[in-house]
């Protein structure tokens, strides 16, 4: 059951070096697009794949620099016996250091013997695949793969047309289901002759005036054809190899006629079944074709679940809920940097996996807004619909995701904005004042190159909102919460935490006095976010607020407000 223990590539399409040691399981790769996912599961399949040539071009080289060569190096363990033998491979026979993820020129104690596959392509574009050595290099040695080995190690590819694994055709999953190959050369030989037979009698009736003609003139000519031309089909073109025989369901329609969903999850559980043989997989955009119930199915039967994996996958996704059905040391996130690409497994660290169940979305952005709760969520969001009203362009389009950390407990979203601070995301908490955070765990996520935005000491949202907003803000939002909670409850609320010196009546009243007072703002502040019962606690209410209150009334709020919400507006819209 060979594994890739390690894969190194150098100046492929995008990536100018990568270097990765992925899991023995399943390896989900994430990430932005164009950032270099599918090329690491193509530049798997050249190099491995059983095939004695492949068509490269010039744009197969990062920045077309073709005096720069494509080197593909795949590092192999759990090595079947035929290649561990010393007389045939011991000047190629390496070591991979668990520990450390790094190959070894020579195997030694603690270490697991491996070979490495190298596919290199220079500016002639023939692809030649050797197995490499720092030694056998030295020594000017070269040996490629017998080709049975080829076929044994080649990885099965999972795509979005499943016909080639639905049919006998060489490498396809079906020929590794079982050590026995049938012998079935005379059977097709005699069915190939039998077809041209039958073509020929039923054909021979609408043809029989061309075939007349055809006679004649060959006998006028002297062209031997016999008493009768006959209109048969070629034997060159009518040659039935193992190609030929594919799987039929029980009334006779082929089953490369499924949908590609089916056509998916059959071939899956098919390379489950050869696992013994076909040990390597390689499945680009696993969600397509299936739905959400079928997805997870899908995952299933790859092994995502198992404690010990049947099979080493390796997948690209942009679905939320194949995040969500994976743990964290399955996922791995594709970083570009200027000079090489890097692989980061996500971990299984709490902060990271409450995220990757909750919120798995923020793994596929850039920029993610890490917020306390649900308010600071709707918030964000409302303000960017707002902004976007006025012609600016989308966070989500600019790349970026919300995680909402459940509130209670400032210091969570430092520490789950410092996890994805590790996996290359740009970060910013979102977070309320009135519970300042362990300064410590904010300083630490600050270090690391973190942002945060928080209101003014002291303050939660709903204070902020009602001692920043203008009057007629202020009654917009009162508007609002009689609309959400109904007007009792409401002036229950005010009554309680004002101790019983106002009612919602008497509030609304007071813009036409003195306006609202410093001590009646605050009040509201205190009054709107009683625990089990706030006014707008909930990411569609307060979304609806900030784009339709907050968004609007911004010239006339005090100049404090203004200047944290334009940070928020300048960090959103530098994704």
């Amino acid at each position: 059951m060979a594994r890739i223990r390690r894969l190194e590539i150098q100046n492929f399409r995008t990536i100018q070096s990568l270097e990765w040691a992925p899991s023995a399981g399943i390896n989900c790769l994430v990430g932005p697009g164009d950032g270099g996912k599918s090329t690491i599961l193509d530049a798997i399949d050249l190099c491995l794949g059983a095939r004695r040539s492949a068509a490269f071009g010039d744009t197969d080289f990062r920045g077309l620099d073709v005096n720069r060569p494509i080197v593909i190096s795949v590092t192999l363990g759990a090595l079947p016996d035929a290649l561990l033998n010393l007389d045939a491979y011991g000047d190629y026979l390496r070591g991979f250091d668990a520990a450390t993820g790094q190959v070894e020129d020579e195997p030694r104690a603690g270490t697991e013997t491996v070979v490495t596959l190298q596919l290199k392509v220079t500016s002639d574009l023939e692809p030649v695949w050797l197995l490499y050595s720092l030694r056998a290099e030295q020594q000017g040695l070269e040996r490629g793969l017998p080709w049975k080995e080829r076929i044994a190690l080649a990885p099965a590819r999972i795509g979005n047309f499943a016909n080639n694994n639905l049919s006998w055709t060489r490498g396809s999953v079906l020929n590794r289901l079982t050590e026995e190959r049938a012998n079935l050369g005379g059977e097709l030989a005699r069915a190939a002759r039998d077809a041209r037979a039958s073509f020929g009698n039923e054909a021979g009736a609408p043809l029989a005036g061309a075939l007349r003609i055809v006679t004649k003139v060959a006998s006028d000519l002297g062209v031997p054809v016999g008493e009768s031309a006959k209109a048969l089909l070629d034997a060159h073109s009518v040659s039935i190899g193992d190609g030929a025989i594919a799987l039929h369901n029980a009334v006779g329609v082929p089953l490369r006629s499924l949908g590609t969903g089916s056509a998916r999850l059959l071939v899956a559980g098919l390379q489950r079944a050869a696992s013994e043989t076909a040990t390597i997989g390689l499945v680009d955009e696993v969600e397509y074709g299936l739905e959400p119930h079928r997805l997870v199915r899908f995952l299933d039967s790859l092994g995502a679940k198992e404690p010990k994996p049947p099979l080493q996958v390796f997948m690209t996704s942009h679905s939320p809920v194949a995040i969500r059905e994976l743990s964290g040391d399955q996922v791995f996130v594709i970083r570009a940097g200027a000079d090489r690409h890097v692989v980061h497994k996500v971990g299984v660290d709490n902060d990271i996996q409450s995220t990757l169940r909750a919120d798995p979305e923020a793994f596929f952005a850039r920029s993610v807004i890490v917020c306390e709760g649900a308010s600071e969520v709707g918030l964000a969001r409302g303000l960017d619909q707002h902004w976007v009203g006025h012609g600016a362009t989308s966070f989500f389009a600019l790349g970026g995701a919300y995680v909402d950390v459940g509130g209670s407990n400032p210091d969570r979203c430092f520490t789950r904005g410092a996890a994805l601070l590790r996996l290359g995301y740009r970060v910013l908490v979102l977070v309320d004042a009135d519970k300042p955070p362990t300064a410590e765990v904010a300083a630490a996520f600050h270090a690391a190159g973190g942002q945060s935005l928080t209101w003014r000491a002291g303050r939660a949202l709903e204070d902020e909102l009602f001692c920043s907003l203008g009057d007629d803000a202020i009654d917009a939002l009162l508007a609002k919460a009689c609309e959400v909670m109904g007007r009792d409850l409401v002036s229950e609320h005010i009554a309680s935490k004002s101790e019983g010196r106002h009612t919602l009546a008497t509030v609304e009243a007071a813009p036409l006095l003195e306006g609202y007072t410093d001590e009646i703002r605050a009040m509201l502040g205190r009054a709107s976010r009683i625990r089990g019962s706030g006014w707008f606690k909930s990411v569609s209410t307060f979304q609806e607020i900030a784009r339709d209150i907050v968004g609007p009334h911004l010239p006339t709020a005090d100049a404090g407000f203004q200047a944290i919400i334009e940070q928020l507006r300048a960090w959103t819209h530098a994704a």
